[in-house]
């Protein structure tokens, strides 16, 4: 394989609202949001001259960074490619790809297309390029699934640097640890195994059934995280819901952080006016109502076979 995933960009997050998501953040999980322009690179600095440098905040939870972006903030060339949301919700992953013209070929060669960020796919051989020129691509949610996002690493993009430093910290309120994973929801897994395992080269470290979503589900490790790709089984069920809010194509649905103490998650979750969805001895999952359309969830353990408890397991 002549390119490779280096790790997780940021997941974006389609919200009306930059202010009351910050708002969100600062209460719910003790976070600080920062503007796309100060994020990438403080003062004056341009990203593109003329490009708007506040459609989207980033907020470092753990190795993950959330970029929340509002839709009417971002014209192209005149064009807001994307509609105004009514109520937030998860759109995608972004990985930082090595050898993207390579992957470009490869998606070409499976007939999964991409698109630039105005959503046009390009006439040429070459890979879409984003506003600076930079090979970036946006998978067709009809071909892979959702819009996965792959782009160059580029050091002012991601200030964590490479590899990501977690920004875990003791006076977190919630006691996160990590991001254990990124739940997608389908009713066609061979459609996104077929992009994350054969074309991202991921790794497939446990297979079954999720008792509180109420899915199949197979975990796959790839680069520095782990996507939980989950088949709704009951009708009716809140996983369901959430499935065919988008369907036929895939949701992405919520991400799982590893903590130390799910009291004091519950506890932090009550006091930040958060609900909760479910609750058993080892998951807590917050009610989205409450919580940018989101229900996170939260857990004791990692999913099983995950690289990173081996590797502490190993260690101690």
């Amino acid at each position: 394989m002549t390119y490779f995933v280096k790790n997780h960009y940021h997941s974006t997050l389609w919200v009306p609202d930059l202010e009351e998501a910050s708002a969100f953040f600062a209460r719910a999980f003790g976070r600080e949001s920062k503007l796309l322009g100060e994020y990438f690179g403080a003062g004056e600095r341009e990203i593109v001259a003329g490009f708007p440098r506040d459609y989207a905040t980033f907020t470092p939870i753990a190795e993950v960074q959330l970029e929340c972006v509002d839709p009417t903030r971002l014209p192209i060339d005149g064009v807001q490619p994307r509609e105004k949301v009514a109520e937030p919700r998860l759109g995608g992953l972004a990985w930082f790809v090595e050898g993207i013209e390579d992957l470009w070929s490869e998606l070409r060669r499976r007939n999964i297309r991409g698109t630039d960020m105005s959503e046009r796919i390009p006439a040429g051989d070459g890979p879409p390029l984003d506003v600076s020129s930079r090979p970036i691509i946006f998978t067709v949610p009809e071909d892979a699934g959702l819009s996965y996002e792959f782009c160059v690493y580029v050091p002012h993009r991601d200030p964590r640097g490479y590899p990501p430093v977690p920004a875990v910290s003791p006076s977190d309120p919630l006691g996160i640890e990590c991001c254990s994973h990124h739940t997608v929801l389908t009713k066609q897994p061979e459609r996104a195994h077929e992009l994350l395992v054969d074309v991202l080269g991921g790794r497939i470290i446990h297979e079954g059934r999720n008792d509180v979503l109420a899915t199949q589900s197979t975990y796959i490790a790839l680069a520095d995280g782990v996507v939980e790709v989950a088949q709704p089984l009951d009708e009716g069920s809140p996983a369901m819901e959430d499935w065919l809010r988008g369907a036929p194509q895939d949701t992405y649905s919520s991400l799982t952080w590893k903590v130390r103490d799910l009291d004091r998650v519950a506890d932090h979750l009550e006091k930040s006016g958060v609900g909760l969805r479910a609750h058993t001895d080892t998951m807590i999952v917050a009610d989205p109502a409450d919580s940018l359309g989101i229900p996170w969830g939260f857990s004791t353990a990692l999913c099983p076979g995950d690289p990173r408890a081996i590797q502490a397991t190993l260690a101690e």
